[in-house]
């Protein structure tokens, strides 16, 4: 079946074109499918500047101005438009508010974790502060936020606040409600979370990030947003200020003053070929859409997997690689949210390659069909060197590096002490094997969250 018919000759144009947008764009992360429910895209953020704190305009969740330079990495984004280059956040003075800036309820919500069906007019007739926190477990930029929000329901959750976990999923089986639980109680959260599978409060919050943060005041106005990770001393600031507005007592409670996670100084180039590596997706429906978008570039090199849809096809590894794109070798089917590997092999002959740069790098992948797999990982064609590698990386007898996937979750491959680049291969014998997406980092020190 050919989905969108494309001509090879104009293919070829178009990665040629494209490879332009991430030149000028290689300092934002981007995503490309968008449900036809999802807000419209936002305008492209102008060149980041200082931080600062806005007042909030006259909606519930405002669609954000120019990024701010920040000291951390961009959220994952839900439509074809830049990310924000750390961090967004806007103020509203208690005087002064209309309807408009109330907090729309909880929408369409499904499964409850940790608590009973909650509603945001029940918390605030109980005179609570409550932190809105879009999520979703195999977000990068998510679980980097996770420690932060552990800490604030430790200090406040007895002192006014209660955080609400809205988990949004990205791909397929992260609408399963035992994985979100699975999820919840590897992350160790204790607050509540409700799945939002339909997108619900997604929609009715406007929003368009994970994760994003929405602090609702007593009265119901939200008083704060922040998308993405970063200015943790600013949002504790906040939800004291807050809390003490609302009259709790916070005395003995300090606030965390630690700077968090540094960017390492080397990832601030102007090649592309050399600057982090974007989040890459396997599935057609984010590569069709950034080819449709022609202000994305797509993100598998190949132009055959563009003329099929849900196929297996032959794929033949064009040996020469730039930075930003997944080049497949064998027979690989495609899927809506990722890749398969479409035959049983002896010697690792099929494999995904590609050409990086960063201080970490991550896989989202998953048995296709629930049968645990091993994925064996080069680096620059050798075994990943231990002091290079993720918390999930292993090594067999004889030395060959290589991740045990039994679970569909987001795997930490990649953990460098310095920001380098070099040629990664991911290849297994299993027609189980699915990949999703791969993400990078580019901290000082490599992850700050060294596995789950």
């Amino acid at each position: 079946m050919n989905l969108l018919r494309p001509n090879r000759k104009n293919l070829t144009i178009v990665f040629g074109l494209v490879f332009l947008v991430v030149v000028g764009a290689s300092a934002c992360t981007s995503s490309d499918f968008e449900p036809d429910s999802a807000p419209a895209p936002a305008p492209a953020p102008e060149p980041a500047v200082a931080s600062v704190t806005a007042p909030a305009p006259a909606s519930p969740a405002p669609v954000a101005p120019a990024p701010v330079a920040a000291q951390t990495a961009v959220p994952t984004e839900f439509v074809p438009t830049p990310s924000p280059e750390p961090t967004l956040a806007f103020v509203v003075p208690p005087p002064g508010f209309t309807d408009k800036d109330l907090a729309p309820e909880i929408t369409e919500a499904g499964e409850w974790i940790n608590s009973e069906p909650l509603t945001l007019a029940g918390l605030r007739d109980e005179g609570k502060v409550v932190l809105v926190d879009f999520w979703t477990f195999t977000c990068i930029n998510c679980i980097r936020t996770l420690p932060y929000m552990k800490e604030w329901q430790e200090k406040y959750a007895d002192h006014g606040l209660v955080i609400l976990g809205v988990h949004t999923p990205e791909f397929a089986f992260e609408h399963i409600y035992e994985n979100v639980v699975e999820a919840v109680e590897e992350f160790g959260l204790e607050y509540p979370s409700v799945q939002d599978n339909d997108f619900g409060t997604w929609r009715a919050f406007s929003n368009r990030y994970w994760p994003a943060k929405y602090l609702v005041d007593v009265n119901g106005y939200i008083r704060y947003s922040h998308f993405g990770e970063g200015a943790y001393e600013e949002t504790e600031m906040q939800i004291r200020d807050l809390l003490i507005e609302a009259g709790y007592d916070l005395e003995g409670i300090s606030v965390n003053t630690a700077p968090g996670p540094q960017i390492d100084p080397d990832s601030d180039v102007t090649d592309a070929e050399m600057s982090r590596t974007r989040e890459l997706y396997a599935g057609y429906e984010r590569n069709y859409g950034a080819l449709r978008s022609f202000t994305t570039p797509p993100y598998i090199r190949h132009v055959e997997y563009y003329e099929v849809k849900d196929e297996a096809v032959e794929y033949t590894d064009p040996g020469e690689h730039e930075n930003h794109f997944l080049y497949l070798h064998g027979l690989w089917k495609n899927e809506a949210d990722n890749l398969v590997h479409a035959q049983m092999t002896k010697d690792h002959e099929d494999y995904i390659a590609l050409k990086f740069f960063g201080t970490s790098v991550n896989a989202v992948m998953a048995p296709e069909t629930g049968e645990p797999y091993q994925v064996k990982i080069t680096l620059n064609d050798e075994p990943v060197e231990m002091n290079r590698a993720g918390a999930d990386m292993q090594y067999d007898d004889e030395g060959n590096s290589f991740v045990h996937v039994d679970e569909a979750r987001m795997y930490f491959l990649l953990d460098q002490d310095t920001y380098s680049g070099g040629e990664l291969k991911l290849s297994s014998n299993s027609a189980e094997f699915a990949l999703f997406a791969f993400t990078f980092g580019s901290y000082q020190g490599g992850e700050p969250v060294k596995g789950s």
